[in-house]
This record gives C-alpha cells, structure tokens and sequence, in this order.
C-alpha cells in the first residue's frame, strides 16, 4: 500500500492546479503515518517532499512538507536504513568524502566532535605518517621518527582527550608556518577520505532552507517550455539586496552544505566572503545568493562570483560567473531532486541576472561544462540542451560535427547522439551573445599570463624576487602612483599581482594617454577592493586595455 502510495505521489509531483493539491495532500498523509520497507523508498520520499518544499501548492502543502521534513530523522524506517543512506545527506545519516582544506578547516571549527577521519585506507596512513612529524613540536617529531608507530596510534596519542582526529589534524595544519595556499596544498596532497557524523545542526538536504528567501505558491503548470533566451534576458529581475554580514555568512554556510550534502565542492563557496553577499528576487519564487570571493583568492583578470539558485529559499542548483569585460564564462547545473521541472527557465533567468547585475552579455560554456571529462554531462545530454537554447560552438571543428550530427537527426529523427558525438562536441566552448549582430567574445585569458611567464624568463635569470619588487616600482610610475597610501591590504594585493602583468603585458603601456594610464590604475585598485563590482565597470570601460591584454593593440 505504502509502495503504492509514493509511486503516486511521484506521478502527481509535477501537477498543478484545481484538485491538485487537495491529492498530493492526501497521499502526503499516508507517507507520513507509513512505514516504507526499503532505504531507496525512504530516499525517494524524501526528494519528494525536497521538491514540494521548493514547489508547494499552496499553505496547505508547504505546512505538511515542512512537518514530515522536521521530523525526517525520527522515521523508523530511516533509523533501520541509516547505513544504507550513508553519503545521502539525508538528516540522521553520515557523510563521507575527502573533503578540501578549506571545507575540513569549516567543519572542524563549526562541528569539532562531529568530523571524524575514515582509518581504512592504508596509503592514508602512510602518507599521513610521513606528514605528521611536520606538524609537531621537535620533541615529538622526534619519538614518531624514533619508534616509527602507525600513523593512527600516534594520532590516537597526540590528540586532547574529546578531541577527534581529524580536528586535532585541522588545528595542526591551521598552526603550520606559511600561508593558507601552502596549508591547502599540504593537506590536499595526504587525500584523506573524512566521515561527518549526523548532529540537531550539521549540514543537512533534509534541513536546507533559507527563511528570509523570497515565497511564492505553484498555482500554475511548471515553465517547462524551451525559453527564448533574449526575451528572459531583456527582462530584469524584481529586487537586488546586499545582506549584514552575518546573514551573508549564514548564506555561505547554506551555499556550502549544499554542497557539502552533494559530494561536491565550489571555491567561489568554499572562500566565499560574507561581506559580498547579495540577495536576487527573480519572482515567482526563485531566486539567487550571489557570492563573492575573499581577495586573495579572486583571479586576476575575470571577476568571480559563485550563486546559489533559491526556490522559495530551498536551494535548487548552483553555478560561478567569471565576467571580464562584457563576457561571462558560466557554469551552471541544477540539483538532481530538482532536475526535469524548470531547469531552462532557472538557466535563462540566471543569464538575465548576470547580465543585469554585470552588465555581461556575451556567454560560454567551457567543455566540462559540456561533457569532457564529465559522465553526468554527457549521460543528460547537456550539450544539446545549451544548443537548443540557443548556444553555438565556436571552433570549426565542432561545428563540422555538428552539421554532420544535423544530417543524421534529419534522416533519423528519433535519433539519439551517441556518448562519443557528445564528447567530441564537447571538445569545444559554446557561446551565445545577446546581440545578434556581435561575433561570440572568448577572452584568452592565459596569454597575458604567458607574455609574464616568457618576460619574466628573459629578465630575471635566478633573480626573480628582485624582478618582482622592481615591477611593483615600475608599474607605479607607469600609471602616475606616488605611493599605495591609503591602499587596503586587498587592494595592496592587488596591486602586488597585477604589477608583473603591466610590466611584461602591456608594452606600449607608455604611449598610452595620462588619463588612460590613471585609469588603469583605479582598474588595479578595484580589483582588490571589498567587492569586484567596480572592478567588473571600470575593466568594461577601458577598451584599450582589454585590447592590449588580449593581444588586439
């Protein structure tokens, strides 16, 4: 009966309209009081009410979600299949994974006696038994290399009483000389698998809302339809609102157990700053957190910011813009619970946005977005649905298979293109500008990098250092800069990475106007300013430098 049921709530979750909430009411009320026999049924009932939650009917259903999702981890049939659920990020259930730095270094602050290190890897101990003399005081480095005991037993007796393992190896790493780059890379290279043990506040799916989202009830059919790209993108979103702090770093914590949940990791998240946190109203009850990234680790040309997409404050998909100049390289996918509902309504508004907020209006997709080097991409085949969007490939090549795919739906119209066509059109970024009449802008972003790498080389010898320093000096006079008084330590920053890039890949720099020359100054500056949005407008104006760095004059 209880098997019954859930098959027809699945069936009825994407209906909307007279009576049909009064039914999904009815079978909700069934699950709640059932007891399901399986760990896939208990899975499946969940996803459902996830996607009730972000799709509710009316007061009505929300309210009887909302209940069976608070009291999720109490099911009977979830205790009986915890083991089974493990990595679901389902309340009550573990999550395993081998988490980044930066995402060890969050859990062991925030959750201390939840975060555990998985002991049944032994080239972990081993690489862990080479690492951990180099986090300990010479006394004990000493015994380890002394008595040589397995890496865990020593772990076992270096760590405080209540303390587990993997925030006693959080905390150590975290007192390493050096920088957080350096302390990224040391902990990356051991590849330590971690479990998450459940706890009343520990990153849940089952739990993932934000309240002060903007709401709206589905009272209509689902937007399924193909959108027309440029219509959705000359269409503005409802509201923009920067958020306190603190409500950003809430956000943050939101946008990181998504992931977290997920198996899944994003930088623009995982150094994500709470003081360039925005709120989007899209209407109709989506919406979108836009996350900026710390100075230190944005890029040195394009802007990042990482997004959280919201369906009545639930999250639904995520993504990372990086605009540089009117152009944006996007990334963008939809939670599987949510997939097959509005997936190219959320990708079109999610261009507008961008669009709206950055003023970007050229957009690529690189081919790990598309399908290289990724299963998921292909089996769904994102590829054709960029296409149908309106999306083109930029290379020749890509474009001949394209013709020759074209060809065979037309004589095969059921046709299906087989995984190798997918990942040989993947090969290639697709691109699509708003403006009919423009060519598709692809900034090459790593050849002023390249002109640093060869000037640098021809300059420095075994000096580089000196070179550097001396680099900071030229730029300044360059531009007019008497001094960096004033200057933020993210600005200095800055200023200190763009130095090398003004030196060696701008070198008609000095024919440039005074005023020109200024301008790519205050460029510099906003780059490491509290956010990248004045950033993002003053590298847009400054035509002659996109076309000097860009290899165009």
């Amino acid at each position: 009966m209880a098997a019954r049921t859930l098959t027809a709530l699945e069936r009825s979750k994407h209906c909307y309209g007279a009576g049909c909430a009064e039914a999904k009411l009815t079978l909700l009320r069934r699950l709640e009081r059932a007891e399901l026999r399986s760990a896939r049924a208990v899975a499946r009932l969940h996803e459902l009410l996830c996607f009730l939650r972000a799709y509710p009917d009316d007061a009505r259903v929300l309210a009887a979600v909302e209940r069976m999702l608070e009291r999720f981890s109490g099911r009977a049939d979830l205790r009986r299949a915890s083991a089974a659920l493990a990595d679901s990020g389902i309340a009550g259930t573990p999550i395993r994974y081998r988490f980044f730095w930066p995402t060890l270094r969050w859990l062991a602050r925030r959750w201390p006696d939840r975060i555990e290190i998985e002991r049944g890897d032994s080239e972990v101990a081993q690489r862990l038994a080479s690492a951990l003399p180099l986090l300990l005081t010479w006394a004990e480095a000493a015994a380890l290399k002394a008595l040589d005991p397995p890496a865990f037993a020593a772990l076992d007796r270096l760590r405080a009483r209540g303390e587990s393992d993997a925030t006693f190896l959080a905390r150590r790493i975290d007192a390493m000389p050096g920088d957080a780059f350096t302390r990224e890379v040391f902990h990356d290279a051991i590849d330590i698998a971690y479990a998450l043990k459940p706890g009343p506040d520990t990153p849940t799916r089952t739990r993932a809302k934000h309240a002060a989202a903007p709401m709206a009830y589905q009272r209509q059919p689902l937007r399924r339809a193909r959108p027309d790209l440029r219509e959705e993108l000359g269409r503005s979103y409802r509201s923009l609102r920067p958020v306190s702090a603190r409500e950003g770093g809430q956000l943050i914590e939101l946008a990181r157990g998504a992931m977290l949940t997920r198996a899944r990791d994003l930088d623009a998240f995982a150094y994500g700053n709470a003081r360039d946190v925005r709120l989007v109203d899209d209407g109709g009850g989506l919406g979108f957190v836009l996350i900026g990234v710390t100075p230190e680790r944005r890029a040195l040309l394009a802007a990042t910011c990482g997004y959280l997409i919201l369906r009545n404050g639930v999250p639904i998909g995520y993504g990372e813009a990086f605009v540089t100049g009117r152009s944006a390289a996007m990334t963008f996918n939809i939670f599987a619970s949510f997939r097959g509902a509005e997936a190219g309504y959320s990708f079109a508004r999610t261009l507008a946005m961008v669009r709206q907020v950055f003023g970007a209006e050229c957009f690529s997709l690189d081919p790990y977005q598309l399908g290289k080097d990724n299963d998921e991409a292909i089996a769904s085949g994102a590829w054709w649905f960029y296409y149908k969007l309106g999306f083109k490939p930029l290379t020749a090549e890509a474009r001949r298979i394209l013709r020759q795919e074209l060809a065979r739906r037309r004589a095969d119209p059921a046709r299906h293109s087989d995984a190798a066509t997918l990942r040989a059109l993947a090969e290639a970024h697709l691109c699509f500008d708003f403006d009919r009449s423009r060519s598709p802008l692809l900034p090459p972003l790593a050849e002023p990098g390249l002109r640093v790498c060869d000037g640098l080389a021809a300059r420095a010898g075994g000096e580089r250092e000196r070179v550097l320093a001396e680099c900071s000096r030229e730029c300044m006079k360059l531009t007019g800069m008497r001094s960096l008084r004033g200057f933020s330590a993210g600005e200095r920053l800055a200023w200190e990475r763009w130095s090398p890039l003004v030196v060696f890949a701008l070198p008609q720099l000095a024919r440039w106007s005074q005023a020109e020359r200024r301008e790519l100054a205050r460029v510099i500056r906003a780059k490491g300013g509290r956010d990248e949005s004045e950033y993002i407008k003053r590298f847009a104006a400054h035509p002659k430098l996109q076309r000097a760095l860009f290899g165009k004059g």
